[in-house]
């Protein structure tokens, strides 16, 4: 548990950065560049620039290392597998988000005028 909250503090203390480096991401998310590599091979983490010294990446991946880290600590998962999961994971946010969405505006269309 400890663990946990402690990714998620770091996560938040980080975000406030627009691009980070591959080096400067392994030292804040305390994880190896080639298991940060495998990720972006598997499509999991998505840096801007073609190769792994020009590589830079967004605030937002924080929150993904953070979640990877977690899916591999308490599911075990693999690097392919984890790929898979934070897929069906912003999956998830973009359907949750659409039905909000349309459960505001149905509601809307309900309002006594």
């Amino acid at each position: 548990m400890a663990d946990a909250s402690a990714d998620k503090n770091e996560v938040e203390v980080l975000e406030g950065a627009r691009e980070c480096t591959l080096e400067e991401l392994c030292v804040a998310c305390q994880v190896e560049a080639d298991w940060v590599a495998e990720l972006v091979e598997h499509g999991a983490l998505e840096p801007v620039g073609g190769s792994r010294v020009e590589w830079r990446f967004r605030s937002l991946t924080f929150t993904s290392v953070a979640k990877a880290k977690r899916l591999q600590r308490d599911l075990g998962l693999n690097v392919p597998g984890i790929a898979l999961a934070l897929d069906l994971l912003e999956q998830i946010d973009a359907l949750q988000i659409r039905l909000k969405t349309y459960e505001n505006n149905v509601r809307i269309r309900r309002l006594p005028l």
